[in-house]
């Protein structure tokens, strides 16, 4: 009795630790969830409110509200690529590796246009614009290259792949179509059966018919018998039976 409640009291410890670390499991998993939801609508507000600025203020704010929104499409973009490349294409890892070390850069340079976007002094910001843009024109170049060269390996291996599925589609139709391989090669005679000539009243010479051989050939058959027994099949209706009355 005591081994049965010994077990089953492991068995109540063991679901009750399943059922906890189910739950943490949960709650971390809605987290994530929920963290990816909120930086996604940080981004977004972000990314309107650089677009509003380009277009609503005029001068060196309006262009560093420029760079980083240029900046921040740019990298994003290659993240992106990187990210859905790398899960069919192993040897792009060392293409996101390159990434998250230009990464880097980009955070840094992002973090100090943001917080040039509140510098009040206009003439230090004219000062320090030729050598932002330099480096927002860099890291972006390098940052598009790479994402660029990731949509090419792509395309050329969807290209590989249509080139070698067109083949086997042209050799399969030739297979299908293999009466035509069995046709006379131009210039040959075709060929013609030969029959033997139909007989014609010139070459049959008229032979009187003789009476014996014409009764020979018709069998004989009594003047009075019963009637021949008409073969029936299973879809036929029966015949009904004549009236007496």
């Amino acid at each position: 009795m005591e081994a049965v409640l010994t077990v089953v009291a492991l068995l109540f410890v063991l679901c009750l630790v399943l059922g906890v670390y189910a739950a943490v499991k949960a709650v971390g998993a809605a987290k994530r969830g929920v963290d990816r939801t909120i930086a996604q609508a940080r981004r977004t507000v972000e990314d309107t409110t650089l677009r509003a600025r380009t277009l609503g203020q005029i001068g060196p704010a309006g262009e560093i509200a420029g760079l980083r929104l240029s900046l921040r499409t740019s990298m994003r973009a290659t993240q992106e690529a990187l990210h859905a490349g790398v899960t069919e294409d192993e040897s792009l890892k060392e293409s996101l590796g390159l990434f998250q070390r230009l990464s880097v850069h980009g955070r840094e340079l992002d973090d100090e246009l943001k917080r040039l976007e509140a510098e009040p002094d206009r003439q230090m910001l004219v000062s320090r614009l030729p050598e932002l843009r330099e480096r927002t024109e860099r890291i972006t170049t390098s940052a598009d290259s790479l994402r660029w060269a990731v949509h090419d390996r792509a395309r050329r291996f969807a290209d590989d792949d249509l080139d070698t599925l067109s083949a086997q589609i042209d050799m399969e139709a030739g297979a299908l179509r293999h009466w035509t391989t069995e046709e006379p090669a131009p210039g040959t005679p075709p060929r013609t059966e030969k029959t033997a000539p139909e007989p014609t009243a010139a070459t049959v010479p008229n032979q009187p018919e003789q009476p014996e051989s014409r009764a020979a050939r018709e069998p004989s058959r009594p003047a009075l018998g019963p009637r021949e027994q008409r073969v029936t099949y299973p879809w036929q209706r029966k015949p009904r039976p004549e009236s007496t009355s």
